[in-house]
C-alpha cells in the first residue's frame, strides 16, 4: 500500500524539458498523418507576402478546400515555448480570424502554421511545442491540421516532410509584426 497525494508528479526542474509542456516529437508528428500541401512554396510565399514577419513571428494560416488561404493572422511569441500556452494563442487567433468548423461530421478547412526563427531548419524543441498546439488547436476548433514551416535565414522546411525552399527567409523586409487578413 502506498500513501501520498493521487495525482502528484515532481516538481520539474528549470531548464529540463517535461512532457508536461506539451512537445510533439518529429515521430509523433509524422504519425498524425498530416495532409501534404499540394503548392507549398504558393502557400508559404503567399502568407509570407501578406504578413511580411520578423523573428518570433507566427503566421497562422487558414486553408480553403482549394488550398487558397481564407483567413491570417500573425502575432509575436518570445516566451517559454509551452504546448498548452502556444495552443491557447493559436486558438484565440483562430477565434479572431474565422469561426469555428465543429459542426461539420469532418473538417473542410485546413490550419497551417509557420513560425521565424533563428538557427538551422531542423526540429527543436520549441518546434514541438508549436507543432503539439497547431495540433490541438485545429482539434478544437474543428479544423484539420495542416503543415507546420519553420522559416530561418537559409529559407523554409516543412518539418516532417523535408520540403523545403531558400525563399522567402526571415531576411525579407519586415513592414509589421502583427496583421490580420479575412
Amino acid at each position: 500500500m502506498a500513501f501520498g497525494v493521487l495525482g502528484s508528479a515532481p516538481a520539474p526542474t528549470r531548464g529540463v524539458p517535461t512532457r508536461l509542456g506539451r512537445v510533439l516529437e518529429p515521430s509523433e508528428w509524422a504519425a498524425a498523418e498530416i495532409p501534404l500541401l499540394n503548392s507549398p512554396r504558393e502557400v508559404v510565399t503567399g502568407l509570407h507576402d501578406l504578413h511580411r514577419p520578423i523573428l518570433a513571428t507566427a503566421v497562422v494560416g487558414v486553408l480553403g478546400p482549394d488550398e487558397r488561404v481564407t483567413a491570417s493572422a500573425s502575432f509575436q511569441h518570445t516566451a517559454r515555448p509551452d504546448g498548452w500556452e502556444l495552443r491557447n494563442l493559436l486558438l484565440s487567433q483562430l477565434r479572431r480570424i474565422i469561426p469555428h468548423d465543429l459542426r461539420r461530421r469532418r473538417p473542410i478547412r485546413t490550419a497551417v502554421l509557420l513560425y521565424y526563427r533563428e538557427g538551422e531548419g531542423s526540429w527543436t524543441e520549441e518546434d514541438g511545442a508549436w507543432m503539439w498546439g497547431l495540433r490541438d488547436a485545429c482539434l478544437l476548433h474543428g479544423l484539420r491540421c495542416g503543415a507546420y514551416v519553420t522559416l530561418t535565414g537559409a529559407g523554409w522546411r516543412i518539418l516532417g516532410e523535408g520540403r523545403r525552399g531558400r525563399r522567402p527567409s526571415f531576411a525579407a523586409e519586415p513592414a509589421s509584426a502583427a496583421r490580420m487578413t479575412a
